[in-house]
């Protein structure tokens, strides 16, 4: 790796869902000047339409409630953490992207995904849920994204899109681009082949049971050294490159926390990103826990 493929520093975030306790954009509003205020360097939201069949709690868009965050707050990064770009026009998010990274300065953090679960989130829609279309319509919608936001004339001939020589101004602010981190689930290659030609990864790893509830768990250190390694030697670009993941502290600040960041960030970590939901505590509790401020080893 060349000194320009050098990883970032060690960086820290908050991610929530935009529905249940969350389900209120000024609240997330609140929250990410919170995290501003805390020291935290992110602040990213979820991206749902229904989230699991059966619930029932409010669900905000969080595409808007990101608007709302960029113009409340003036250091963080923030984004949609992931957006499942099957379901959505790619030049519509090449469009509010680049609106989003100009009003915020050049804070946006783009990040895509297949999108989960597949029978709420598309079917239930009338979109195909195949996995395998999904990842077409992902990669072709990637490609679209970039050549629009080049800011030249663009063409695209794909399978799921089409577009004629069109120009999309203004170019974002960030340069060369604004960065793009994939998500995927672990031991599945195709997203990690596919995030290795972006700027970022997020590898997840979700234990749903029967009573619909989350288990809170982490890649475990080895898995993600792996996974670290797996992407790294896929890269085929110069420039810096995010290796983030969804993590859980105790949350009190104490050494285990700094011990459990410390051997994700030996394992390669740039982003450590703390997931706060309801199946994890309460409002008040997670509050707390943005209070306290990253977990620095």
């Amino acid at each position: 790796m060349s000194e320009s493929q050098a990883n970032p520093p060690l960086r820290y975030a908050i991610s929530v869902p935009p529905h249940g306790d969350y389900g209120d954009p000024r609240f997330l509003v609140t929250l990410a000047r919170e995290a501003e205020e805390a020291g935290w360097d992110g602040f990213f939201l979820w991206d749902h339409l229904a989230f699991m069949r059966g619930f029932e709690g409010p669900i905000v868009d969080p595409w808007i409630s990101l608007a709302a965050i960029a113009t409340a707050t003036t250091r963080i990064r923030f984004g949609p953490m992931v957006t499942p770009l099957a379901r959505r026009r790619p030049w519509k998010v090449a469009r509010e992207t680049v609106t989003l990274d100009h009003l915020s300065q050049g804070r946006l953090i783009l990040g895509v995904g297949l999108g989960y679960p597949r029978d709420s989130e598309f079917e239930d829609f009338g979109e195909d849920g195949d996995e395998r279309v999904r990842a077409e319509k992902l990669d072709e919608a990637l490609d679209v994204i970039e050549g629009l936001w080049s800011g030249k004339p663009f063409s695209y001939t794909g399978r799921h899109f089409q577009i004629r020589d069109c120009t999309f101004l203004p170019r974002p602010v960030q340069e060369p681009r604004i960065p793009i981190w994939v998500g995927g689930y672990w031991p599945n290659r195709p997203p990690f082949r596919r995030a290795a030609r972006w700027d970022g990864v997020l590898p997840g790893r979700l234990s749903l049971e029967r009573r619909r509830t989350w288990t809170p768990t982490m890649i475990p250190v080895d898995q993600y050294r792996e996974i670290a390694s797996f992407v790294t030697d896929r890269r085929t670009q110069d420039g810096p490159f995010d290796f983030a993941i969804g993590g859980y502290t105790d949350g009190d600040g104490g050494p285990a926390d700094r011990e459990r960041v410390r051997t994700y960030a030996e394992a390669g970590l740039t982003w450590w990103v703390e997931n706060l939901h309801g199946f994890r505590g309460d409002l008040a509790q997670m509050r707390r826990r943005v209070a306290l401020g990253p977990p620095r080893p």
